[in-house]
């Protein structure tokens, strides 16, 4: 274990000063316990507002791409997805044509 790591785990009230293992408080019985409300935190609603304000400044960075962008990407897309879709339907027919050849002889 190295430096960093021991003087982590110190912190965390992991390991003692001297480097052995602290030994662990069983849980209530109630199972764990739970920490006092913070009288500094604001409430749920001032939060969710906050948190929604905070959205909406990090969608406003966003460099969202021109209209013709969006309709040249969409149809080399689509353009695609038709080319694939027939590429497939015939290598189907072809193989399948194929198999009935080889069975119908």
């Amino acid at each position: 274990m190295n430096r960093q790591t021991k003087r982590m785990l110190q912190r965390q009230g992991q390991l003692g000063a001297d480097g052995a293992p602290t030994a662990r408080r069983a849980p209530a019985a109630g199972g764990p316990a739970r920490r006092p409300p913070d009288p500094e935190r604001a409430s749920l609603g001032k939060r969710f507002v906050q948190y929604l304000r905070e959205v909406r400044g990090e969608l406003a960075k966003v460099l969202w791409p021109k209209r013709a962008e969006v309709v040249n990407y969409s149809t080399v897309v689509l353009t695609t997805l038709v080319f694939l879709a027939l590429l497939i339907f015939g290598l189907n027919y072809l193989f399948a044509r194929g198999v009935q050849f080889l069975f119908k002889s």
